[in-house]
C-alpha cells in the first residue's frame, strides 16, 4: 500500500465476512460492542465485542426467543428482529428493535454479555422498522424509525417521536421529518441512526435498496427539521455493492469510523470499516472521498486505536462464525441458533456429545422445521465435519446435515421399511424436494463433510467406519429470506410418529 507504513497494523474489508446485518455500533468503555438483525432466528440479537472494531468475538444473543412467543413458535422467515439500535445510558446498554408485524422493543443490561431484560414493547403498530433513540443535552428523548411497505403501505419516510427518558412509552404523536418521495432519486430511505454533533442534529441513513444503494447524512438545527442531506459514500468504482446502514464511532484517539454492510447475496450482509472524518464545511467523509465529496469503500486502511496497549493488535482475526464444539459446555455456544424460538426438550448436551430430539413434525420441507439448529455460512471457504448417529425406530425419521436458504441441501440418515439409508436431497423454494440419491447403509453412524469453496457452491461427502471420504452431492446456495444462507443440523420424523427419540453429533469440526 503506497504511502502506508508498514509497521502499523491494517486491516481488511470486509472485517465480518458473514451474514450480521444492518449493524449498529456503540463504544463502552474500552471496547466496542455491536449488535445485529437477527430475523427469525432464536436465539436472537446477536451482540459482538472488540477492542479495535476489527478483531470481533460473539459474547451473547440479547434476546433467548422471539416475541410474542406463540407467533413465532414456527419459522417466520423474513419476520423477528429487523434493524437495531445500540447505545449506552447512564453505563448502560440499551437496544431498540423493531418487529415489523408487532412494534419497537427496548431491553437493557449491564454489559454485553447480559443478562438482558425482557422486551418492553415501546410502539405497537405493523410497519414500524429501524428504530434509534437519542437522548438530548435537556435529557428529553427522542426515536427516529422508518416504514416497511410490506406492512405499512409506506416507505421511504422517516418519522421521529419524542419518548419518555427510560424508553417505555411515547410522549406524543410522531411526526413526518423527512419525506424522501419529494428528494431527487431516493427510493427506499430507511434504517436512520440518530446523534447530535456542534448543535446539529444528524440522521445518518441508506436509500436506493439494500443490494444497490448509497449512504447519506442528513442534518437540522432542530430535531423537527427541516433536514438537509447529502450523499457520503457509495460504490463507485469499487466492487462493494450498496455500501451503507450501520453506525458512526469514535475511537480511542478521537478518530472516527462507519461500520456499515454490504449485502452478498448467499453469504449474506457483511460488514466493512471505513474512516471517516468530518469536513471544513461540517459535513462528514467516508471512505476515500471524491472530486463531489462521496466516499468510496476502502479495501485496506490502518486499523483504529485502542483505548490501551494490546499485544494482540496486530493478530488477524478470529471469525466468530462458524465456530467448532466439543458439546462439553452445558449450554449451546451463541454462535447456535434456531429457526423458530426453543422448547427445553429440543437438545441436550453437556456430555461430548449433542442430542437432537425427533419431533414429529415433518411434512418434508426442511424450512418448516424450527428444530434446524443453524450457523452462519461464510464468505471465506470454509469445511465442516460432521459425526452423526441416527437413533430412532421411527419410519421416515431422518438427521443430517443442510446448508439453509431459500432454496436449500441436505445430506444424512433415514430409517425406512428395509433399514437404514443414506440420503442425499435438494429442496426448492416450493416446499418440494428431490431426491438426488439414496444408498442403503449397514450402520446408524456416518460422517458428513460439507466444503464451501465460497463460490455460490457447496460440496457434501460421506464416509463410515473411518474409511475414505466418498462423494455425495453437489449444490447451489441461496439466500434466505432477508439473511444469508446457514449450515445447519437436523433430526425430524413425520407426523404422528413416536417421541422421545433422538439423533446423536458426536463432532462439529470447522476448518478455514
Amino acid at each position: 500500500m503506497p504511502g502506508v507504513d508498514p509497521d502499523i497494523p491494517t486491516y481488511t474489508n470486509p472485517i465480518l465476512d458473514a451474514d450480521w446485518p444492518d449493524p449498529d455500533v456503540v463504544r463502552l468503555g474500552d471496547q466496542f460492542v455491536l449488535v445485529a438483525s437477527s430475523f427469525n432466528r432464536a436465539p436472537g440479537l446477536p451482540v459482538l465485542t472488540s477492542p479495535d472494531l476489527v478483531r470481533w468475538t460473539h459474547a451473547g444473543n440479547a434476546l433467548p426467543a422471539n416475541v410474542p412467543a406463540e407467533h413465532f413458535a414456527l419459522p417466520r422467515h423474513g419476520g423477528g428482529v429487523w434493524a437495531p439500535s445500540i447505545r449506552e445510558r447512564g453505563g448502560r446498554l440499551v437496544i431498540v428493535y423493531p418487529d415489523p408485524d408487532h412494534g419497537i422493543y427496548t431491553l437493557w443490561a449491564d454489559r454485553p454479555e447480559g443478562p438482558w431484560s425482557q422486551p418492553h414493547l415501546l410502539l405497537q403498530g405493523q410497519g414500524l422498522i429501524d428504530p434509534c433513540p437519542l437522548w438530548d443535552d435537556d435529557g428529553r428523548a427522542y426515536l427516529v424509525f422508518g416504514w416497511a411497505n410490506s406492512r405499512a403501505g409506506i416507505k421511504n419516510r422517516l418519522t421521529m417521536i419524542e419518548v419518555d427518558e427510560s424508553l417505555t412509552c411515547p410522549l406524543g404523536a410522531g411526526r413526518l421529518v423527512i419525506d424522501a418521495d419529494d428528494l431527487s432519486g431516493y427510493t427506499t430511505l430507511e434504517g436512520p441512526k440518530l446523534y447530535k454533533r456542534d448543535g446539529w442534529y444528524w440522521i445518518f441513513a441508506p436509500a436506493g435498496g439494500v443490494a444497490t444503494g448509497w449512504q447519506s447524512v442528513f442534518r437540522s438545527r432542530s430535531i423537527w427539521g427541516p433536514y438537509e442531506d447529502r450523499i457520503v459514500l457509495a460504490q463507485g468504482s469499487t466492487d462493494v455493492n450498496g455500501p451503507h446502514q450501520g453506525a458512526w464511532i469514535t475511537d480511542a484517539a478521537g478518530d472516527d469510523w462507519f461500520v456499515h454492510f454490504q449485502d452478498r447475496g448467499m453469504y449474506g450482509r457483511v460488514a466493512h470499516l471505513q474512516p471517516m472524518a468530518w469536513g471544513e464545511d461540517g459535513w462528514p467523509t467516508m471512505g476515500t472521498p471524491g472530486a463531489d465529496g462521496v466516499g468510496e469503500p476502502v479495501r485496506t486502511h490502518r486499523r483504529p486505536a485502542t483505548a490501551r496497549p494490546d499485544p494482540d493488535a496486530a493478530a488477524d482475526p478470529i471469525p466468530p462464525s462458524p465456530v467448532a464444539d466439543d458439546f462439553t459446555a452445558d449450554s449451546l455456544t451463541p454462535a447456535w441458533h434456531w429457526q423458530g424460538n426453543p422448547e427445553p426438550g429440543w437438545h441436550q448436551t453437556g456430555d461430548g456429545r449433542l442430542g437432537l430430539a425427533h419431533l414429529p413434525n415433518d411434512r418434508g420441507d426442511l424450512r418448516d422445521l424450527p428444530q434446524v439448529l443453524g450457523q452462519l455460512l461464510p464468505g471465506w471457504p470454509v469445511t465442516v465435519e460432521v459425526s452423526l448417529t441416527l437413533d430412532s425406530k421411527s419410519q421416515g425419521a431422518r438427521a443430517g446435515l443442510t446448508v439453509l436458504g431459500l432454496r436449500y441441501s441436505w445430506v444424512g440418515v433415514q430409517r425406512t421399511a428395509t433399514g437404514l439409508e443414506l440420503v442425499a436431497a435438494l429442496g426448492d423454494d416450493r416446499q418440494r424436494e428431490t431426491e438426488v440419491s439414496r444408498l442403503p447403509v449397514a450402520s446408524s453412524a456416518v460422517a458428513l463433510r460439507l466444503s464451501s469453496p465460497a463460490d455460490g457452491t457447496v460440496h457434501y461427502d460421506w464416509r463410515a467406519d473411518g474409511g475414505d471420504w466418498q462423494p455425495l452431492l453437489d449444490a447451489k446456495v441461496t439466500e434466505g429470506h432477508w439473511i444469508g444462507a446457514e449450515i445447519g443440523l437436523f433430526a425430524a420424523a413425520p407426523e404422528g410418529t413416536a417421541a422421545d427419540e433422538w439423533s446423536w453429533i458426536t463432532r462439529f469440526a470447522v476448518t478455514p
